[in-house]
């Protein structure tokens, strides 16, 4: 039932601008991976270096966001929003700008310190502002922005992009103005109770946040431990043009259903539950894909893609159960400090992922086993979330009895 209070109100109008916001974010985060040959020829430096133009983005961002989430956690939530908003808008600008190759590393930077910010505080505003029956599809709507970029917006700014690697920049930064138009006239204002920065850094001291952190960062290293070589592993069944384009498409479209889908399962059942649902099928479905794979011919290609698109399904919706289960952990006034740890260990998870992918190729690997590597980081991951829950259960059921020993 929704609650009549001003301050705790479910509005997917306002929402909806969170959500452009965080599209235009998707954008910045994927369109330039498919660029960087123009880039490097453009800015006069080799392949290598304009990759580092991505690296030093997930970089700061994953050391940034948690500093940046303490530090104007006292800050009004709305104008947080806007600074963090506009500063991604301005490096973006920048690097669409750049005449040479120090100048766009600035802008990434730039847009990093804003983009890291903003993940934060967007998530902590969503979760002060909207009733906990509603927060699993206040998430998810927002977060849909991002997902729908990758499906949606990082294609076609590939497209456009061929032209002149420059003008996806600029698209960016035209949603990223549109979104802070519709954020400053629609979305509601919002202060949290000022803390003291020892108070707000004080989830780094909990080791139950960390240990719940490990489930984000399992997902993402398991997932971009394939992701990042799909067109190895499923490229020689269906080819590499455009029927690899279309698959990669239908990645990110059937993750934003699995994103909504998790929503509302998340307000229905909990996020612990969600959880725990989606790290066991996601291992299921890594170890029989693997087997899949083993089929000649079409049965093999289609094994590919029904492991694929499941694997799309399940991380497309672990974001936003993740977020709730961690925001469900601390005080309201300090979650946008463990929402960015949580973008934190996803970060670190990504980058993991295709660290470890490309070592076990080296080390003579086929792509097909890479499957059975991801289903054994996702066995450890379900272990420590099985183990996590456990141990959260003792705690409660000690506190149970040390109050009824009490009355």
């Amino acid at each position: 039932m929704r609650t009549r209070d001003d301050e705790r109100v479910y509005r997917p109008g306002a929402l909806m601008w969170l959500a452009v916001a965080t599209f235009s974010m998707g954008i910045d985060g994927y369109v330039l991976a498919g660029l960087l040959p123009r880039i490097a020829t453009d800015l006069q430096v080799d392949a290598a270096a304009a990759g580092q133009l991505m690296s030093v983005f997930a970089a700061t961002g994953a050391i940034a966001g948690p500093v940046l989430g303490a530090l104007t956690g006292r800050w009004e939530r709305k104008t947080t929003i806007v600074l963090a908003l506009s500063v991604f808008v301005l490096g973006n600008l920048l690097v669409g700008l750049a005449p040479t190759y120090f100048w766009a590393m600035t802008g990434r930077v730039v847009s990093a310190l804003g983009g890291a910010l903003l993940n934060a505080v967007i998530g902590s505003y969503v979760i002060a502002r909207t009733p906990e029956e509603y927060r699993g599809r206040a998430l998810s709507l927002v977060m849909g922005g991002f997902l729908f970029a990758t499906a949606l917006g990082a294609p076609v700014g590939l497209v456009i992009g061929q032209a002149d690697w420059r003008i996806p920049l600029f698209l960016v930064v035209g949603v990223g103005i549109a979104a802070l138009a519709g954020i400053l006239v629609k979305v509601p204002t919002l202060r949290l109770p000022p803390l003291p920065l020892r108070r707000a850094l004080s989830p780094l001291t909990q080791p139950a946040i960390l240990v719940v952190l490990l489930v984000p960062m399992g997902l993402m290293c398991a997932s971009y431990l394939c992701f990042t070589y799909a067109t190895l592993i499923i490229g020689p069944r269906v080819g590499v043009g455009y029927a690899m384009i279309a698959v990669l498409f239908g990645y990110g479209i059937v993750s934003l259903f699995g994103n909504i889908v998790s929503g509302r399962m998340t307000d229905r059942r909990g996020p612990v539950g969600v959880l725990t649902v989606i790290v066991a099928t996601v291992l299921a479905g890594a170890v029989l894909g693997w087997a899949g794979l083993l089929l000649p011919g079409i049965a093999g290609a289609v094994a590919a893609i029904v492991w694929f698109l499941v694997c799309a399904f399940f991380n497309g919706g672990s974001g936003v159960a993740a977020q709730a289960r961690l925001a469900g952990m601390v005080p309201e006034s300090v979650a946008a400090l463990v929402l960015a740890l949580n973008n934190s260990a996803m970060m670190l998870g990504s980058a993991l992922g295709s660290a470890l992918g490309g070592l076990a190729l080296v080390s003579g690997a086929q792509p097909d086993q890479l499957l059975l590597v991801s289903a054994a980081v996702l066995a450890v991951t379900l272990a420590g979330h099985l183990l996590a829950v456990r141990s959260a259960g003792r705690k409660s059921r000690t506190v149970v009895e040390v109050s009824l020993e009490a009355a």
